[in-house]
């Protein structure tokens, strides 16, 4: 970026987590424990009036944020670099990942118009660099104090997250703050030092468990085997949506996925209710901002019912890829319906930005 002169200078790979059961144990104070963001993963580079915002795949998401660029060089230090989270609260009081992800997006104009009817908001939890010295070398105790003090500046939309070397507070969270659309609990070594790009701290998600109909099948990318289940749930009206798949299979499981799914094939499509005419509710492989064109799946009929974990719900599907636990053949398909969804109450966002921020949207 031309005109930036930090020590810290992007691209910037943020420090990634890995998977853990359980928040880990050990010694007070041998580890910090924060929320874990729903959103998109942001660094933001300050030098003077330059503003930037680089994303987990090093590009900038400056254009698509451009309500933020004035906050943030309003309230943070004249030439720094943070990590955090860029998130939007929406209408009804919990993280909104769907407005985030319709902010990218070709045209200006509704970049503009979706910055004014659904702002962003940027949560800080590191900081690389301050004037000219770069932090990164630092144990993450001694960055998360630098931090605390850079944040008495800030102000909505920048706000600092909350952490705690209390395990038993962060157990809290975690069973509190699901319903407020956050994905769990980060926890990071007190001692560790920031490694771009490497996973180094651990995150601890929310899992649940639910039946559903395999209704199809994608073939995996090599041609060999099932590459994904489609899974799907009805509605009180008995009409059967997509929620998601299920992946993440070995070589050898996908081709035993295959042999036991072939029975099922529906290979005209004709009755199936994804690919009749007038099909109601959420079909697999339709277009979306991701995605053009339809895809190519294997409609099944009859099929067993898969008992899957999943971390969340988000508009009415999984949120992220489901894991297949098991077949559950003593139950039916007209059995996998919604009410068995985890719906956590939303818990305010306020509790977490605090008292003196309350969330006016």
């Amino acid at each position: 970026m031309i005109g930036v002169k930090l020590p810290v200078l992007p691209p910037v790979a943020p420090m990634l987590a890995r998977a853990a059961e359980s928040l880990p144990t050990g010694e007070p104070g041998e580890m910090w424990f924060e929320p874990k963001w729903d959103g998109f993963r942001a660094v933001i580079f300050r030098d003077g009036d330059a503003v930037e915002i680089g994303s987990r795949n090093e590009r900038l998401l400056t254009r698509y944020f451009p309500e933020l660029v004035g906050p943030l060089r309003a309230r943070l230090p004249q030439r720094c670099v943070l990590d955090g989270e860029l998130v939007i609260v929406g209408s009804g009081g919990g993280l909104d990942f769907d407005a985030l992800g319709a902010r990218i997006h070709p045209a200006a104009s509704r970049i503009g118009r979706l910055a004014r009817e659904t702002p962003a908001r940027f949560v800080a939890f590191d900081i690389l660099a301050l004037a000219d010295r770069d932090l990164t070398g630092l144990p993450f105790a001694e960055r998360r104090a630098v931090l605390v003090d850079v944040a008495a500046g800030f102000a909505p939309p920048v706000h600092l997250t909350p952490a705690t070397t209390d395990r038993a507070v962060a157990t809290g969270w975690f069973e509190r703050f699901e319903g407020a659309g956050l994905d769990g609990i980060i926890a990071k070594p007190a001692t560790g030092v920031y490694e771009p790009g490497r996973r180094t701290q651990f995150k601890i998600k929310h899992r649940h468990t639910a039946e559903c109909v395999v209704a199809g099948y994608r073939i995996h990318r090599s041609g060999d085997g099932v590459g994904s289940l489609l899974l799907g749930l009805h509605d009180s009206r008995g009409v059967l949506h997509y929620v998601g798949a299920a992946s993440g299979f070995a070589a050898r499981q996908r081709v035993e996925l295959a042999d036991l799914l072939a029975p099922y094939r529906v290979d005209d499509g004709v009755g199936h209710p994804w690919t009749a005419d007038g099909a109601q509710g959420r079909l697999p492989g339709t277009p979306n901002r991701w995605r053009s064109g339809t895809g190519d799946w294997v409609p099944l009929a009859g099929a067993p019912v898969a008992e899957v974990s999943y971390d969340s719900v988000l508009s009415g599907r999984f949120r992220h890829s489901a894991r297949l636990l098991r077949w559950r053949s003593d139950r039916l398909p007209a059995s996998c319906g919604y009410a068995q969804l985890v719906r956590t109450p939303p818990v305010e966002l306020a509790e977490i930005f605090g008292a003196a921020d309350p969330i006016t949207g």
